[in-house]
């Protein structure tokens, strides 16, 4: 498998750091839990869409496009970090963002939609939850073309064929990091929301041959959805780049009682989760995605369907930006 067939912007100088979270296993009690600091990637904040968008951007430019289009909830670390990649390319920007409820919008708010405004999108259009992402995208890309532009969509997480190459990638270079520190993996665990970054690390370890299990905690869907649009995503992946991998359903362990009350809604585990790893390591997590991941993890540690004495790679996507408009969430002690 070549990945250098395909066209990709660069954004982050070279592997991002793979490192042993010794105080927060002890903390824990075991297991052995390692970091994977996908955090630390380029643009705006860092976190999992930069490896996506390396690659969608790339084949944006390649489409002679001049305008980024993409959606998502009104904090988006994809949005914050499509956004970016756009300034850095001389690309605009227009973001469909949805509200939980009517008015939740506030243009002055903290967070992503701070950064939004800083980095200057140049249109932000609020949608309510629920809407047809698809056809909305559609839409707003067709008033592009009528203004003279050449939108290129970028769906939801970045997560489709090409998107999840950067995941593919990134399974490769877990192999090798793997390698270097003579380090023998148990379990990875992530986060799973559209599914893209699953998609890609499953079929970046299948077609490496790199044989370790994968642990999906859900942020926002049902188990069986979580790995329908995994399985598709993989195999619209595997066909983009003609290699004969199929990504079946037991493939991964999938877990959604993580969730809580709906998506980007916080739960108690989660900021018991999120002060954990920073009180422990100094480390970040983000509501929405990784602060629920981590709980996951805890929680099934501690009902041993992780082992104490495994050896578990977290892989952090990033998000912290999102951190700052919750800052109620984490003032208690």
């Amino acid at each position: 498998m070549n990945l250098a067939r395909f066209p990709r912007r660069r954004y982050t100088a070279g592997p991002t750091p793979l490192e042993p979270l010794p105080r927060f296993s002890q903390a824990l009690g075991g297991p052995n839990v390692y970091i994977k600091r996908d955090d630390l990637l380029g643009l705006t904040g860092g976190g999992n869409k930069t490896r996506k968008l390396e690659f969608l951007v790339a084949d944006a430019l390649a489409h002679g496009a001049d305008t980024l289009i993409t959606c998502g909830g009104m904090q988006s670390n994809h949005c914050r970090l499509t956004l970016a990649a756009a300034v850095k390319e001389g690309l605009s920007c227009w973001l469909v963002l949805s509200e939980p409820t009517p008015g939740a919008y506030r243009p002055d708010a903290g967070g992503n939609i701070f950064l939004f405004h800083l980095l200057g999108a140049e249109r932000i259009k609020i949608v309510p939850d629920g809407v047809d992402w698809p056809s909305e995208l559609e839409t707003v890309a067709a008033e592009a073309t009528a203004a003279g532009r050449k939108p290129y969509i970028i769906p939801m997480g970045g997560s489709n064929a090409v998107g999840a190459l950067g995941y593919v990638a990134c399974a490769a270079e877990i192999m090798g990091q793997c390698f270097e520190q003579g380090l023998s993996l148990d379990r990875i665990v992530l986060a799973g929301g559209s599914a893209g970054t699953l998609a890609g690390t499953l079929l970046g370890l299948q077609s490496h041959h790199f044989d370790v299990p994968v642990t999906a905690i859900s942020v926002v869907n049902s188990n069986e959805e979580l790995l329908e649009n995994a399985v598709k995503i993989a195999a619209a992946s595997a066909a983009h780049l003609g290699v004969d991998v199929e990504i079946g359903p037991d493939a991964v362990a999938c877990f959604d009682e993580y969730v809580g009350p709906g998506y980007g809604l916080p739960t108690p585990e989660m900021v018991a989760a999120v002060k954990l790893l920073a009180r422990t390591e100094g480390i970040l997590l983000d509501p929405t995605y990784t602060g629920k991941a981590m709980a996951g993890l805890i929680d099934l540690a501690r009902r041993g369907v992780i082992g104490t004495d495994e050896n578990v790679l977290f892989l952090h996507t990033g998000g912290a930006p999102s951190l700052y408009a919750s800052t109620r969430l984490f003032a208690e002690p």
